[in-house]
């Protein structure tokens, strides 16, 4: 695999030369040349029970023609109903093994369960559309990242707010110089909205019928089943999901990614509340530091320091802030520091203001430059992406959250879920992005990790009662960067 991915070469993709053009003259389905622009993409769902839904919605004009899903009751409750004649299966290897006219592929599973399908898609000439964040593992990110390349079919993640103005307005202002040179980002979310730091239950309970929990599980260490982890609240435990980080991340530090021009962090540090070996602390702090970059015409691109919250907790309030005006929105947000002035954003990039926010009333906004994608947030993002499928590989513009460019901000948000959970460690990580290996991490280093953490009353006087497990460092962590997967699924 490559080392770091130069991300630099997004500008060439993503600028020209006027405002409002949102759609490229289309030719034909990249390496297939069996379809005009005008005709209708085979799209397959896998995971379609949630957000796959919504973004199938999104593309129903194309033709709707499979529907995988381990869980057929929950598919069942929209996507089956709605797109009835769709061919359905629980499981993607064989959805690919036996129809043979799908083109294009939506990946909506849980965080653990994207890569391999994701892959096999690409291998099979199929383009992809797939949730965020992008994959489970550092390596995994790689691998994907790499085979889209290989294989020239259209890509795109699914963090909508890429596609939308703020993000645009934003890194047209700090290219412009309109608040100096960035030395520090501020962000946060409202997440987790769902269970996190729960010991595993002891309880197993019965399969449900409709539910094929072998296949839930997929490349993941087996379990028993309990109701907790399906639906939806996987997304808290470490084999299924990468908690509030992994989910909100490649939303709210999108805009820092791709304005700031970031690539891999030099260093990286963490601390949370209680957190376990089976689940994701309920709110954490992140700090990472990235090197300088080459300055822009207009902008000089320093060392900066990304900071990240979640769980309630929040960073310092800018002075320029009235008392009882909002930092973001109800959900987070992030705010870029200048040498000359600051940015405010909410959740996916939304609203950006300068502060003191009155600086608005007269701020002249730089030249439009980016291209623009209409109704990012209602089905634009989905969009762009079926606009890349029918264009030719030879000259087609990529979808803007393509892998190129998801892949790295996806691996920057991982190596901070690795932070939180090797923050035991007491020191600041150092990222080795090349080689996706922490520098100060060494072989007789031990890992000091909760397993157990109850409190009760004997006698009137507390007791507590916690107990952990000692794991070596070193070889936790290159599992943590690159999964080893159950038995009988494909190693990658």
């Amino acid at each position: 695999m490559s080392g770091t991915i130069n991300r630099r070469n997004f500008i060439g993709t993503g600028v020209v030369a006027f405002a409002g053009i949102t759609v490229l003259p289309s030719r034909v389905i990249a390496g297939m040349g069996h379809k005009a622009p005008s005709d209708r993409l085979n799209i397959a769902g896998i995971g379609v029970g949630g957000m796959g839904y919504r973004n199938l919605k999104n593309m129903e004009a194309e033709n709707i023609v499979a529907l995988c899903d381990v869980d057929w009751d929950y598919a069942n409750r929209n996507s089956f109903r709605t797109w009835g004649l769709a061919k359905k299966y629980k499981d993607y290897r064989r959805m690919f093994d036996q129809q043979k006219d799908i083109d294009a592929v939506v990946i909506a599973t849980p965080d653990h369960s994207h890569a391999l399908p994701a892959l096999m898609a690409m291998r099979s000439g199929c383009h992809v559309y797939l949730q965020k964040p992008l994959t489970h593992s550092v390596f995994e990110t790689r691998v994907l990242a790499e085979a889209a390349k290989t294989y020239g079919v259209a890509t795109q993640m699914g963090n909508q707010g890429n596609s939308g103005e703020g993000i645009r307005e934003i890194c047209e202002w700090i290219w412009a110089g309109a608040i100096g040179e960035v030395t520090r980002v501020d962000a946060w979310t409202n997440r987790p909205i769902w269970p996190q730091g729960l010991e595993r239950p002891e309880r197993e309970m019965r399969i449900p019928r409709t539910l094929d929990w072998d296949l839930f599980i997929g490349p993941a260490p087996y379990r028993p089943y309990n109701k907790i982890y399906h639906p939806w609240n996987w997304r808290g435990w470490w084999d299924f999901g990468t908690g509030a980080l992994g989910d909100m991340a490649c939303h709210i530090l999108d805009p820092v990614f791709k304005a700031l021009m970031l690539e891999s962090p030099d260093t990286v540090q963490a601390s949370s509340s209680y957190f376990n070996n089976e689940s994701a602390p309920n709110s954490e702090m992140i700090t990472y530091e990235f090197p300088r970059r080459d300055n822009l015409p207009k902008v000089g691109m320093p060392e900066v320091t990304v900071n990240w919250y979640d769980g309630g907790l929040m960073p310092p309030r800018p002075d320029e802030l009235l008392d009882g005006e909002m930092m973001g929105d109800k959900d987070g947000g992030c705010i870029f520091y200048g040498t000359r002035g600051k940015i405010m954003c909410g959740t996916y990039a939304k609203n950006p203001q300068l502060l003191p926010t009155r600086e608005m009333e007269h701020f002249v906004r730089p030249e439009k430059k980016l291209l623009r994608i209409e109704n990012a947030m209602e089905g634009g993002h989905e969009q762009d992406w079926i606009r890349a499928c029918k264009e030719d590989r030879s000259n087609r513009v990529e979808a803007s959250s393509n892998f190129s460019y998801s892949g790295p901000l996806t691996e920057m948000v991982l190596v901070g879920v690795l932070a939180v959970r090797l923050q035991n460690l007491n020191r600041k990580l150092r990222w080795n992005g090349a080689n996706m290996r922490f520098e100060n991490v060494y072989a007789n280093d031990q890992l000091k990790i909760l397993t157990k953490n109850a409190f009760e009353v004997v006698d009137g006087d507390p007791k507590f009662i916690k107990d952990y497990e000692t794991l070596p460092a070193l070889e936790t962590t290159e599992k943590w960067i690159r999964h080893n997967y159950r038995t009988g699924w494909e190693q990658i």
